[in-house]
């Protein structure tokens, strides 16, 4: 199990923000994403997850390999805490929940409607669709948004757990979680803004 990337260029809004990016992520690896505010990296996070398309170059991994944590937690705000990691469950027919409960401190808030949960709440139950999708590749764009010092070695935890699986996990965060890790610094591969993409491969900025 292997993401490879050679020769990557990404857009955003018809414009090039990084080219020329290459890396391996394999089994049991952790790559956290460094580079400024604004430099590419949820772009290229969502190219990778095939939520937009790639200007240039190529990306090679397993079929239905990945899992995106985005920005957005991605909750029915009608449907309790254990219902939106059921449905969750269902999409990806891996059916367990308890595990993601118990492992994203959950458990006491089961049944309270998602609407009624707390920011940080909220990110904790975002981050245990992850381990009900049996995806074992995880790409994340600052997880740790919202969660307090407990629940950001809760996260870390279950990142451990899930590499040491034979998953793997490429990061995008400024602060340190106590993982081993590489870093993969996207400002060397900032692209010449003054040049537009090809026609046709606008992207989230147009969705």
């Amino acid at each position: 199990m292997e993401l490879i990337v050679r020769d990557l260029t990404v857009a955003r809004g018809g414009v090039p923000v990084l080219e020329g990016l290459g890396f391996t992520l394999g089994a049991g690896e952790v790559l956290v994403l460094r580079g400024p505010n604004g430099s590419g990296k949820t772009t290229l996070l969502r190219t990778l997850a095939g939520l937009q398309p790639a200007v240039a170059g190529e990306v090679s991994l397993p079929p239905e390999a990945i899992a995106y944590g985005a920005h957005a937690d991605g909750l029915k705000a009608q449907l309790s805490v254990a219902e939106n990691l059921a449905f969750w469950a269902s999409v990806y027919a891996t059916g367990d929940i308890e595990d993601a409960l118990t492992r994203m401190n959950l458990l006491g808030l089961r049944d309270r409607p998602a609407a009624n949960l707390s920011a940080g709440q909220k990110r904790r139950l975002g981050l245990a669709r992850l381990l009900v999708t049996g995806r074992p590749i995880w790409l994340l764009d600052e997880p740790t948004v919202s969660l307090d010092t407990a629940s950001v070695a809760l996260f870390a935890s279950c990142v451990r757990a899930h590499v040491a699986g034979g998953g793997a996990a490429l990061i995008a965060t400024h602060i340190d979680l106590g993982l081993e890790a590489g870093i993969f610094d996207v400002t060397p591969f900032k692209a010449d803004p003054t040049r537009a993409a090809e026609p046709g491969s606008f992207d989230e900025a147009f969705l």
